[in-house]
């Protein structure tokens, strides 16, 4: 169950009133069926008819109006964003320190630069909270050539927290597969031995990365123990060009050597499998760790009336290392820095706590917000919201509520009164657990992801193409100037903006969105 005042977490404010209008008219009509005394009817009715009101007034008192004060604080910070220096914090971060592997020199770096920016805004409680990775890895050369039945250079990279190739590399038939059920692998495990194993990623892939994701992720230990040499994972943009990701889901290293292949190089290769053996050799050379520390970075503005109450507005700062992270996901860690600067320049200290968080480790799992979660668990009920920006700089629509009608329904008014008139006013129910919002949700906490245009975003998502000239300053700014007014609005509120969800509730919510069975086998969820 959640909170008392709403025994059902998915119905909304609305339908509440609507129950207590109802009551408001039968109750006292009712009471003329068991009261014959006068002054008593009349006594009981009145009675009845005060204490529906409340009710009534109780349940859309969440709804209730923007106030005018808060409307043009908000504003303020609004423009405050427009006019800020947003673009060039953008610059320094993604120009000055690169592509930011989690773990890595440049992220450290970068970690402490943000720290700092925080503490140069008059910021008191700025601080490092460290979490262990279980691997630190960073990208060495890779290069790659097909021996037979042609000679010819490959575009190839390799994926990310994977080890090195043996001294000279690999070099074997290519076997293509297009199941990797530890069944599967078995039944071909004759086949299998000795040669490098291409995957069919289209096939695989076919009906949601969802669906598979886990069995992939056990994939190359099976392989190993039937003697696979080394992996080829097809790319699917055009023109060979390659974008960075891992096989694995939190940051341990694999077990075998795997390759990203080029779109058109892995296209050929499956058209010269259909004539005969295709024999190809790769070197990989990276350089890998036993367990990392990294940091996340953590700033928080202290509230004047409910300073144990907090939201948290967070970006992750860490990316991969082909382009220098702009999009994903410096955009979003630099709103973050702006929107603090903003709130600290203001002059009023917000009624709740407000905390600025910049995870690491996000592309390996979410790692950074989890360990977060789980190392505030005591205080997690006092989170009242968490709003986080990590799916690029395109034009924003809204916010995305995690599907949670009851948010929704509690949005509405911010949404309407605060955010339209700066394009901002949309409100999605899709469910999602791709980024940083996903741990918070996870506990229960009333989840916001920014929702905006994220078809620039795909485009240069992890590629080398990933750097500061893509991103619309217009675009970017306004994205900011929803997320200053929303937790202003949040943060200013009499009352919470939603419950905290139950254990039973957020599992309704995963199952609907068809994530509970896989975040269970990832071990992010126990039903």
């Amino acid at each position: 169950m959640t909170r008392e005042q709403d025994a059902n977490p998915l119905e909304s404010p609305a339908a509440n009133g609507a129950q207590c209008l109802a009551l408001c008219v039968w109750l006292p009509l009712g009471a003329n069926e068991f009261h014959t005394d006068g002054d008593m009817k009349l006594n009981t009715s009145s009675l009845l008819i005060q204490m529906c009101l409340w009710l009534l007034g109780s349940s859309l008192q969440i709804s209730a109006q923007v106030p005018a004060e808060v409307k043009d604080e908000a504003y303020k910070l609004v423009g405050a964003v427009y006019t800020g220096p947003s673009m060039e914090t953008l610059r320094e971060l993604s120009d000055g320190f690169g592509g930011r592997l989690s773990g890595s020199p440049a992220h450290k770096r970068a970690a402490e630069w943000a720290a700092d920016k925080f503490r140069s805004f008059g910021i008191k409680n700025v601080r490092l909270e460290l979490f262990t990775m279980p691997n630190g890895w960073q990208r060495g050369g890779a290069r790659g050539q097909m021996v037979a039945p042609l000679a010819r250079p490959l575009h190839l990279e390799s994926l990310g927290w994977v080890p090195s190739t043996p001294e000279g590399g690999v070099k074997g038939e290519v076997i293509l597969i297009d199941d990797v059920s530890a069944d599967a692998i078995k039944k071909k495990a004759d086949q299998i031995k000795g040669k490098i194993v291409m995957i069919d990623a289209a096939k695989i892939f076919a009906e949601g990365w969802q669906k598979v994701l886990a069995m992939v992720d056990a994939a190359p230990q099976h392989l190993k123990d039937v003697g696979a040499l080394a992996v080829i994972m097809p790319d699917h943009q055009a023109n060979n060009v390659i974008g960075a990701f891992s096989m694995d889901w939190g940051g341990h290293e694999s077990v075998l050597p795997i390759a990203q292949l080029g779109m058109e190089d892995s296209e050929l290769v499956r058209r010269l499998l259909e004539k005969g053996p295709v024999t190809v050799q790769f070197e990989l050379h990276n350089i890998t760790s036993g367990p990392m520390q990294v940091n996340d970075v953590i700033a928080e503005i202290r509230g004047s009336e409910l300073p144990d109450e907090w939201i948290i507005i967070g970006a992750h700062l860490d990316s991969w290392d082909f382009g220098t992270g702009a999009e994903d996901n410096g955009a979003g860690s630099a709103s973050v820095i702006e929107v603090a600067r903003s709130i600290a320049a203001l002059g009023k200290a917000p009624r709740r706590s407000i905390r600025f968080a910049l995870w690491g480790g996000e592309e390996e799992g979410l790692l950074g917000s989890s360990a977060y979660v789980q190392a505030h668990l005591n205080e997690i009920n006092k989170c009242v919201a968490v709003l986080n920006n990590d799916n690029g700089p395109g034009h924003p629509k809204g916010w995305k509520v995690e599907g949670r009608n009851d948010l929704k329904e509690t949005m509405q008014p911010i949404s309407d009164e605060l955010l339209k008139d700066i394009g901002g006013g949309g409100l999605s129910l899709e469910t999602t657990y791709d980024t940083d919002h996903g741990p918070f949700m996870l506990q229960g906490v009333p989840a916001l992801d920014l929702w905006v245009d994220m078809k620039p975003y795909w485009d240069l998502h992890h590629k080398s193409a990933d750097t500061y000239d893509k991103v619309d300053p217009v675009d970017f700014k306004a994205g900011s100037a929803i997320l200053v007014a929303t937790a202003w609005a949040i943060a200013e509120a009499p009352k919470p903006i939603a419950a905290h969800l139950d254990h039973a509730a957020v599992g309704e919510i995963l199952k609907k969105a068809g994530l509970d069975q896989l975040l269970t086998d990832m071990g992010q969820w126990k039903p």
